[in-house]
This record gives structure tokens, sequence and C-alpha cells, in this order.
């Protein structure tokens, strides 16, 4: 169905370029000539095509006259926006505009800019990317730098072998300016606090659930951690229900042994509500502590910092929007799940205006002109970030966030997917008086979807101080099982359904079915997985419970930086990832799924089961 509407498409395209080439071409109306040595004057309107193969805009590059007004046609199969990436005082984008596959719109907000050259992009798809010039413009309508007006905040600290958090709603401070956002919350706050547990020692945390009626029945995952299936966030059951509370016993072992020190979250994973249960502000971080990790001389204290990214858009009074009134509607349940409507798949993309840091838009954090410890924690629903820092210095990453790699490894961007983290040391000497600026900007070698570009924080860094930390040359990585040289389990993500019956993002060509088990493997066994996208869209791919290793990536030894234990892979279209773990201690159901949440929410996800 979609090679044909593909193929359709391409014959349009030609024809649609064709009758525009004229303004295509010069910019301007067809038939005028401009005198010899005069300017030409920029067109008053322009057209922006974006193609069908390759999902690209045509031109890169676009004028408009002052006043004018550009108009965009979608000749893809899939929905788009254009996007400025220059925003106003409020952080909103100078220009957004969503295009539905197959339809004409009209950019809103072009005739009053100044001149100049604005950037824009896909929301849904960033690596495609143009430049929007105007020229001729009597507009007063620019871009503001981003400002970095409030302080980070760092979500407070709980520890003991008991923790209780209230889930309920509460006002939370996210923009500089104007009333408190009405989130739902961990414990008050967003993100919730930080737990911290001793690798070893249970941990039990309990969950009262006190938020408003509409939320339903909830349940918590604790992402990355090796626990028992019936602690392990089940989607549809072991639920808490409104006005009660359920405590989840986690062990921090593993075959017997202290788990890694390692940086996990927790959050909703409710099926058919995790994107909106997450947007809505269920998510938190959970670190794990160790003995050996303690005596290593890393940065500590308050130049250890948790940073979870992650992005929310707002109506003007500060409010969160509702990116799920007008959702898809369901056809069916279980093994017949599908999706009609605007927003099914593959048009399902949650994404937000402003990116947030712990919680807040634009933070910038006091530091000294000292070495930092960074845990970056992606828990954005849907975009990929491309971090790096503004005055080009390094990140030198340590760990995952299942533990430490065996050496560090030196890299100038660190792309983290959705719920992706790593633990990386940043030296911010010789930057005294500076500002330095944690950024998302393209990759060089993107591919896929592609990550936004957007400025994160801002790190003002003072006077230099004295720092007892150091760099080390070897760390206590966990060690890392012995893979089978066959292939035991294949994965393929990619879609299924048609525009009929509904579509569906699907594993091996079946969309979630709770009661279904795909896979059954022995307790004890060890075994290798193939993770493969045949899809034309990246996805992130997360497995429950266990501790896996990146035995190879497209058949290749993978990256310095996968060689540790991972719980979540990007997967490129035309990917394969092979991984392997032991399966230790616990029998039951667990699952595997994409972690964009709506692809999650909307059927890539499969079961399962560890058997005796």
């Amino acid at each position: 169905m979609r090679r044909r509407a593909r193929a359709i498409a391409v014959l349009v395209t030609t024809f649609v370029l064709a009758a525009l080439a004229p303004a295509l071409d010069t910019g301007g109306d067809a038939g005028l000539s401009t005198p010899a040595g005069a300017q030409a004057a920029a067109p008053r309107s322009a057209t922006l095509v974006i193609e069908a193969r390759g999902s690209t805009y045509v031109p890169a590059t676009v004028t408009v006259g002052g006043g004018g007004t550009l108009t965009v046609v979608n000749l893809d199969t899939y929905d788009h926006t254009v996007t400025s990436t220059a925003v106003d005082v409020r952080g909103e984008p100078l220009f957004d505009v969503r295009v539905a596959a197959g339809t004409t719109a009209t950019v809103t907000g072009v005739e009053a800019l100044a001149n100049g050259r604005y950037d824009y992009y896909c929301r849904f798809h960033p690596f495609m990317r143009g430049v929007l010039v105007v020229e001729d413009s009597s507009g007063e309508v620019g871009a503001d730098p981003v400002a970095f007006e409030q302080p980070l905040v760092v979500p407070r600290v709980v520890r003991g072998a008991d923790v209780r958090l209230v889930m309920r709603q509460a006002k939370v401070r996210m923009l500089p300016r104007g009333p408190r956002t009405t989130m739902w919350t961990y414990g008050g706050s967003y993100p919730g606090p930080t737990i911290v547990g001793r690798a070893g020692r249970e941990s039990r945390v309990t969950f009262v659930h006190r938020l408003p009626r509409k939320a339903g029945a909830l349940t918590t995952h604790l992402h990355g951690d090796h626990h028992a299936a019936s602690e392990d966030g089940q989607p549809t059951t072991n639920l808490i229900r409104r006005g009660r509370s359920r405590t989840y016993r986690y062990p921090l072992t593993y075959g017997g042994d202290p788990e890694p020190a390692s940086f996990f979250f927790y959050h909703d994973h409710r099926m058919d509500r995790t994107t909106r249960n997450n947007w809505r502000g269920l998510q938190g971080m959970f670190i794990v502590e160790d003995a050996t990790s303690r005596r290593l001389r890393l940065p500590k204290g308050r130049r250890d910092l948790p940073l979870m990214i992650s992005e929310r858009s707002f109506t003007r009074r500060n409010q969160l929007t509702d990116p799920f009134a007008q959702g898809p509607t369901m056809q069916g349940h279980h093994g017949t799940m599908a999706f009609t409507g605007p927003g099914s798949p593959p048009d399902d993309h949650t994404v937000g205006s402003h990116v947030l840091v712990n919680g807040r838009y634009a933070p910038f954090h006091w530091v000294t002109a000292t070495r930092y410890r960074l845990r970056l924690l992606n828990a954005a629903p849907f975009s990929a970030y491309n971090l790096s820092l503004s005055d080009g210095r390094p990140f030198v990453q340590i760990g995952t966030g299942n533990g430490f790699l065996r050496t560090p490894v030196v890299r100038t961007q660190v792309n983290l997917g959705p719920a992706q983290r790593a633990d990386v040391i940043v030296d911010f000497s010789g930057e005294s008086g500076q500002d330095v600026v944690l950024q998302s900007v393209p990759a060089a070698d993107e591919r896929g979807t592609g990550s936004r570009a957007a400025p994160v924080m801002q790190f003002r860094v003072g006077e230099p101080a004295r720092d007892r930390s150091r760099l080390p040359a070897r760390l206590p990585s966990p060690d890392l099982v012995t893979a089978p040289a066959e292939v035991s389990k294949t994965w393929t993500f990619d879609i299924g359904g048609d525009e009929r019956h509904g579509t569906f993002w699907a594993i091996n060509g079946k969309p979630f079915d709770p009661a279904r088990s795909d896979h059954r493997t022995r307790l004890g066994s060890v075994e290798r997985w193939r993770l493969r996208n045949t899809s034309d869209m990246t996805h992130y791919v997360h497995i429950h419970a266990q501790q896996w290793r990146t035995v190879s990536r497209n058949g290749a030894r993978p990256p310095a930086w996968e060689r540790g234990l991972e719980d979540t892979w990007r997967l490129d279209p035309g990917e394969y990832v092979d991984v392997a773990a032991r399966f230790a201690d616990h029998t039951g159901p667990f699952m595997i799924h994409c972690h964009m949440l709506d692809h999650e929410d909307h059927g890539m996800m499969a079961r399962f089961d560890v058997v005796r």
C-alpha cells in the first residue's frame, strides 16, 4: 500500500514541480523581467515542496519578501512540520505549521518577520532542515536569544530501604514567568525525587495514587533495573488504582551479586497511556551506588549532577498543551489493535516546543572551574538530542545508564534517544567568567529520524577551586556475558496494517497483545537476540529486566560507548544490533518495546517469558 502511494506521489511531484518551476527557479513571477543593472525584488510569495522520496524540502533555501507568504505542499506519505529553530521571548518557535500528507498549508508568522535568515526543520523528522530568507521587510519580529533566566533545580534526594512517594497533582515552576504549570507528580515535584539505593540491599518504594480520577489506574517501571516480573511495572496488570498504593521491591542484585553502580529512572508504564502519563509528569531518577564506585575519585556532592532532559509545549497560561485530545481511534483491542484517524501510525509523534532540564526551560547553573560529573538522561517522549558543549570541549564518557565502561571514551558529541543515558565528566578549567551552553546539534552522519537542534542549558563558570577528582584510566566495568554464536530470537520492528482497517507499530508483524507470549527462554540460559529495523523511521528499542551487552552493530564491533551494559539501542532504518544476556533470578513475563512512547502505545511492544 505504502509503496504504491509513494509511486503515485512521485508522479504528482513531477507535475507539481514542473508547474512551480518558474517560481522555484527564479524566486519571482513568471513572465516578468528585471531591467539591466537593477536588483531583483524579493518575491512576495514562495512555495516550499516536501518531496515524497527522502522527505526533503525543495528548495533547501527559499526567499520571501517582507509581508509575503510561504506555502508548503506536502507530497510525502508522512505528516511533516515547518518549524523555526529561532524562538520568541516565550521560547515559542517564530513559525510552526503542521502539513498533513497530501495537503498544503500556509506558514503563518512569516509576514511579520524582520529581514534575516531563519533556519527551520521538521519536528517529527529533524534531519529535514532548510533556510528561509526574508528580504525587503518592514517587520519587526525576529529571533530572541535564549536568556537562561532561571536556575537549574536539582531534585531532592531520598535514601533508605523504604521510600514512600505520593502521586499527586501539583503546580510546578517550569517557565521563568507567569503561572506555575499543573503537573501530575511523584511527591509534588517534576521530576520526582531522585531515589538513591545501595547495590545489594533491597530498596522498597511505595507509590500512593492520589491523582485526579481521570488519571485512571497507573503502574511504575524502574527502567534499567533487574527485578521480578511482578515488580516490573506491567502495562496491564498489577496496577495501582486511585486511592490505593503499591510497594515495589527492588533487590538491586543480579545473579546473587550486587548490581553495578547505575543510573536508572522510574516512570509510568500504563498501556495506551504511557505517553500521556509521562507528558503529565510521572518521571523521576534512580541512582544505584556501590562500594567500588564510592572509592573512585570522581566528582561528587554538588559536582555530581543528574540531568533529566525532556520537552513540553505550553498554552499562553503556561499550562501543558494536550496533544492527545484529538488522538487516533483504536480499532479493537489486544491482538487486533490498530489505529485510524489523525495521529495514527506512522504520524504519531509527541514533541514539545520547549526543551527542559530537570523540569525547567533553559536553566543556568553556576559551576567552579573544575571537573563535574553529568548524568545525562533523555526522558523525552519522542525526540533525540545530539548533545555538545558550545566551546567545543569534550565529554569524557565513563559509563552508560547500566554501569561503567571498561575505559573512558572521549567524545565531542553524545547522541541520546528516548530513555538512553550517559555518565560523563566535563572539565570547566580555564573557562572562568565564561558561559558554556549544553546544546543539541545536528549530527554529521545523521540518518533515520534525526536529532533536534536547540539550546539545552547554560553553565556559568566561576573561579577555580580545589579539585580532588581524577579521570580514571580504567574503570570497574561489570563483567560481560559471553555471547552465543547463534541468534536465538530475531525481533523485527516495522509498521503494519492498512489505511482501511487501521495501522499499528509492529514487532514481527504483530501489535502488542498482553495475553500472547512471543518468545520463551529458560531461567539461567544465555541467549543472543537480533534487533532489526525494517521500517523507514528510527526506533529506540528497550528490553526489560536483564543486563544486556551489545555484541555487534550491523555485523561489526559496536562503537566504544556501546561496549558496556545497555538496555536501549538506537536502530536507524535498515540497521540491526545483536545483544546478549543471561536470564537470571526471575521467571515470568517481561517486555521489549520501542521507547518512542507513541510507538509503544500504538502497538510496538511484545512480551517474552522466562520459564523454568
